[in-house]
């Protein structure tokens, strides 16, 4: 069976500015790709960026969705530290700052921001599990 990647496509009002956003605020390494769609490689899955009202007439839905879409992204990093930093970070490349972060009620530490297209992200630390993979290298073998 051939691995399954998964990807989540965001649909942007602005390719350039939200494409700054994801490599040069927040440091998502960007692969190469052409004009009309932006890809960051993450650990486990990727990232898409494209057009909002073209992703929305490839879906066949109406592209002026409001309010909470029911779902959030998650950034989970290995330290407090890190969180602060990241929501930071994220802040300080135009970022809206939801909650600021902070113990959670679950026991760990996190924050949450609306990026530049209105998605919101958590950064969070769980010091009870990681989400990452077991093994580094897992993510570089072939499948038996």
């Amino acid at each position: 069976m051939s691995p399954r990647i998964s990807m989540i496509t965001l649909g942007v009002q602005n390719l350039e500015v939200a494409t700054n956003f994801y490599e040069q605020g927040l440091g998502f390494p960007r692969k190469k790709s052409s004009p009309d769609i932006a890809f960051f490689t993450l650990n486990g899955t990727w990232l898409a960026l494209y057009n909002r009202d073209a992703l929305a007439r490839d879906a066949g839905v109406d592209s002026s969705g409001t309010g909470f879409g029911g779902f959030t992204l998650s950034h989970n990093v290995s330290t407090e530290k890190e969180v602060d930093q990241i929501f930071s970070d994220a802040v300080a490349a135009g970022a809206f700052p939801v909650k600021k972060p902070q113990p959670a009620s679950w026991g760990g530490y996190s924050g949450y921001f609306r990026d530049l297209d209105g998605y919101l992200w958590e950064v969070a630390f769980n010091p009870f599990t990681w989400i990452g993979p077991e093994d580094e290298k897992a993510l570089l073998a072939e499948p038996t």
